[in-house]
């Protein structure tokens, strides 16, 4: 056998050194993997948003989004099923065993008139609950969610060799009414579907530049009530104010001392909040009516504050109806609305990894801390219903040099519902698709 002296032996493996450090690793082949499919589907991506932002419609009215987005996860290889709670869509992709993993998008618009200016505005207009003609925008980034969803789903089929488990990707409707969750639950999704191990989803950020990710640990977004008063007098003539019961003054008085619940009965260190966002009694200048409906919303985070809320609503609007000279039958009348949503709580476990494997992949100066909202949305009820650790994070969807503008001057960006919002399209799309396959990978990704 021929030898080789040791110096030429040390020489070829100090040769081979520079090679083997160059090198790409697997986790940097996977995510360059995942870069060019998301690059390679953009084009198609686009088109769907578009579509999607053209042709919005409102809670509970969703059919043809609804049909779309079933048949992007249809096209993606997913068995699908449409009509789930309404116009929910559930889309069940089996690739052997491993964790099941649900990703929720919303598919809702808003009553919104656009006034973006975009090549591809909304103009849609329809009737809403009252009948009532509006115009309709995705001014809350669903259209992004769902094209997010489509072009997640594409990546992981695409990539099917680099995980294995289950994905159960939701179509959610009525969000926006914090209700499309309740109906889905209530329609069988976690007996005629395979029951998550994990529950994530997204929502785009206003506050957040384009190519950036957030997060919150813990509560992340509050619980929401809807509360109606009926404040209830005894009308007459204006000009005699003294034969009647003015309900109109005792709105006002309830509206002031409510506020008192949350400065004075509510422990500063408990988030807490009662808005009065419609008032409306009354016909003309000089007629006191019989009656005056308030609309509140009430957000919160602990059960204990939001049963403090609403026994002590009922207190004070009767208190002030008794002070008022009103007899039993003239009582105010305070209506809970059914349609109410859970606090929305990221696990600190969960959601800790995926911030983790969300550096790795964008660099953890894109990773940001967002602070905790009293926004409200019902994503949180598929985890806690199934008893399964769930995650929402934020997907940036400002134009950096916007965003950086708005910071220098103090003037404020178009917010989520504003008629002006939407996102830088595609660092927006491009981030969202990534981060969502980043994290199902992270959590059923093969070890």
């Amino acid at each position: 056998m021929k030898t080789y002296p040791f110096r030429f032996i040390a020489a070829l493996l100090l040769a081979s050194l520079p090679a083997l450090s160059s090198a790409e690793s697997p986790a940097e082949a996977l995510r360059a993997l995942v870069r060019s499919r998301v690059e390679a589907e953009y084009a198609s991506l686009e088109e769907l948003y578009k579509d999607l932002h053209s042709h919005p419609e409102l809670s509970f009215q969703e059919e043809q989004t609804s049909r779309k987005v079933a048949a992007g996860l249809r096209a993606a290889g997913f068995e699908v099923t449409e009509n789930v709670g309404g116009h929910g869509v559930v889309g069940v992709f089996r690739n052997g065993v491993g964790p099941t993993v649900l990703v929720r998008t919303d598919m809702d618009a808003l009553p919104v008139k656009e006034q973006t200016g975009l090549p591809f505005a909304s103009a849609a207009r329809t009737k809403d609950d009252k009948g009532t003609e509006v115009g309709v925008m995705h001014a809350c980034g669903h259209d992004m969610h769902m094209t997010c969803l489509v072009g997640t789903a594409r990546t992981l089929v695409a990539l099917k060799d680099r995980w294995q488990g289950t994905l159960l990707f939701i179509g959610q409707p009525a969000e926006e009414r914090v209700s499309g969750a309740k109906a889905m639950l209530a329609d069988g999704l976690l007996t005629r579907f395979p029951k998550p191990d994990i529950c994530v989803a997204m929502h785009v950020s206003a506050d957040l530049r384009a190519g950036w990710l957030g997060y919150t640990e813990g509560f992340a977004m509050a619980s929401s009530d809807a509360v109606d008063i009926l404040v209830r007098g005894v009308g007459g003539h204006g000009a005699a104010p003294h034969t009647t019961k003015d309900p109109v003054v005792l709105a006002a008085e309830i509206v002031l001392a409510l506020q008192t619940i949350v400065s004075r009965e509510t422990k500063p260190t408990e988030p807490s909040v009662i808005t009065v966002g419609s008032i409306h009694g009354g016909s003309k200048n000089n007629i006191i009516p019989d009656e005056v409906r308030l609309q509140l919303t009430l957000r919160s985070y602990a059960d204990a504050v939001r049963e403090h809320q609403i026994a002590a609503i009922r207190r004070i609007t009767r208190g002030l109806a008794a002070a008022a000279g009103l007899p039993e039958e003239l009582m105010p009348v305070v209506t809970v609305g059914k349609n109410s949503s859970k606090p929305t709580y990221n696990d600190p476990v969960l959601t800790k990894r995926l911030v983790a494997a969300f550096g790795t992949w964008f660099g953890r100066d894109k990773i940001a801390q967002s602070p905790q909202s009293m926004g409200a949305e019902d994503f949180g009820l598929f985890g806690l219903t199934a008893g399964v650790p769930s995650c929402m994070f934020w997907l940036g969807a400002v134009e950096p040099a916007r965003w950086e503008e708005s910071h220098r001057t103090g003037q404020p960006l178009p917010s989520l519902h504003s008629s002006h919002f939407h996102p830088q399209r595609e660092p927006t799309l491009k981030t969202g698709v990534t981060a969502m396959t980043a994290a199902v990978l992270e959590l059923a990704g093969k070890r």
